[in-house]
């Protein structure tokens, strides 16, 4: 089809929210947008079993406040597995901008979340994403084998 979706390089994700409403709609977002969520889990320890455990991940949803910890620490690991993380959240601390693709702030719309995991795999693709969302900074470019990590921070606005 000549103007059907393009492949996506990010189809399974993580969801790491203590917010059960935020979750839920979250959550009910993306499978709607025919993603694959592999889990959704409120608490630091449960992700970081499930990015161990779990080998086919594509992208990581977090928050940096968890109800048992830092969501930073989720974005650590997921880093040391070579998965991408979008921080969601609206309480970024900048020294974990090195572990992150991106960042949206909350409270966001549900297309400017739809416009952040697009431009994080734009960029997984090596390719310029077209508009940033609302809300929305991407760090930082990862190549297709996924280690190769330019400095790039631009925002949506």
């Amino acid at each position: 089809m000549v103007f059907g979706r393009k492949d996506r390089r990010i189809t399974r994700l993580l969801l790491v929210e203590d917010e059960p409403l935020v979750a839920f709609e979250v959550e009910h977002l993306l499978i709607h947008e025919n993603y694959q969520i592999v889990a959704t889990v409120d608490r630091v320890a449960q992700a970081v079993a499930i990015i161990r455990e779990t080998q086919d991940i594509d992208l990581v949803l977090v928050d940096v406040e968890l109800a048992d910890g830092s969501g930073v620490e989720v974005a650590r690991v997921a880093t040391e597995h070579g998965i991408p993380v979008l921080f969601v959240t609206g309480n970024f601390p900048s020294h974990a901008e090195p572990l992150a693709s991106g960042h949206l702030a909350k409270p966001f719309a549900q297309r400017d979340l739809l416009g952040a995991i697009s431009a994080i795999d734009a960029a997984l693709a090596g390719r310029a994403p077209r508009r940033l969302p609302n809300g929305f900074r991407l760090f930082a470019q990862t190549g297709a084998s996924g280690e190769d990590r330019s400095p790039l921070v631009r925002e949506g606005r």
